[in-house]
């Protein structure tokens, strides 16, 4: 099942991607995504009924993507989780999990325009795999991670080097406005194989920048599922963006950073393409 948030100029909807078709999820009562997770496996339940005999649907051209979760309670960031981007980076490999967070207004879909703050001429890309909860726990073991993990979606952790590194906390340099482009699709757990060997690379403007394995996470999802959820309650529409891999522009030599006209992609095996035009903002 692939579930995603998207617009006909009115509302946003929750829908179910099928091909080229998207499915109205508004007909079985769900008005969005989070809704649509929250009601657990009653809801999947609903939408594979949905899918064999939909009431509305709409062609993929005729609609515009959000963000599958557009605004997420919890937006928790991981750094320095691939071995190689730690080295890069010059930092010492972490022993636990590095955490920071995104905001809500750091959100946009695929396709919308990643604003370059006119305070910043180190924005940096990176490509990131991300996990969504499904089912609100604390304090949850490691074993039992699928039991909460709904699927996974792309994140692009779009970060302002200048502002990240001007101080030990990094969530300034993360959070601008636009610096999360997430989606294009939240794809359930049961559609992957094995979330720990699906390929990720970034392009930006056609040229390979990135270019690895979520095999190479140093701290896993089960890892990651147990040790954030110690500290907090995990609830559905959780999202966890799980690190990018080496790469980086600011770790080149010299450095690549985005400018206005840049076109960037990530493509995660089996999730898909998030695709966003980079302009010049305020």
């Amino acid at each position: 099942m692939r579930l995603v948030t998207f617009t006909t100029g009115d509302d946003a909807r929750a829908g179910i991607a099928v091909g080229d078709q998207i499915i109205d999820l508004a007909s079985s009562g769900f008005e969005d995504v989070l809704s649509f997770l929250e009601a657990g496996d009653a809801a999947v339940v609903t939408a594979r009924d949905l899918v064999t005999s939909p009431r509305e649907v709409f062609s993929r051209l005729d609609v515009e993507l959000l963000a599958p979760v557009p605004t997420p309670q919890k937006f928790i960031c991981i750094g320095l989780n691939y071995l190689d981007h730690a080295i890069e980076s010059g930092k010492e490999v972490p022993t636990t999990p590095v955490i920071f967070t995104k905001y809500n207004n750091a959100v946009i879909g695929p396709g919308h325009p990643i604003e370059l703050p006119s305070v910043s001429d180190q924005v940096d890309y990176e490509a990131e795999f991300a996990f969504v909860i499904g089912k609100s726990g604390k304090n949850i073991r490691a074993e039992d991670w699928e039991e909460y993990v709904f699927g996974y979606t792309i994140v692009h952790d779009v970060s302002a080097r200048d502002w990240q590194l001007a101080t030990s906390q990094w969530t300034i340099g993360k959070t601008f406005d636009t610096f999360g482009p997430m989606g294009p699709e939240l794809v359930s757990k049961e559609e992957i194989t094995d979330p720990h060997n699906l390929r990720i690379s970034l392009e930006l403007n056609g040229q390979v920048l990135q270019d690895s394995n979520t095999s190479q996470l140093i701290f896993n999802i089960p890892a990651l599922v147990e040790h954030l959820s110690k500290v907090m309650t995990l609830s559905p529409g959780d999202v966890v963006s799980t690190g990018t891999p080496p790469g980086v522009g600011m770790a080149r030599k010299p450095p690549i950073f985005m400018k206005p006209g840049d076109d960037v992609a990530i493509t995660i095996e089996g999730i898909g393409e998030l695709r966003n035009p980079v302009v010049q903002g305020s």
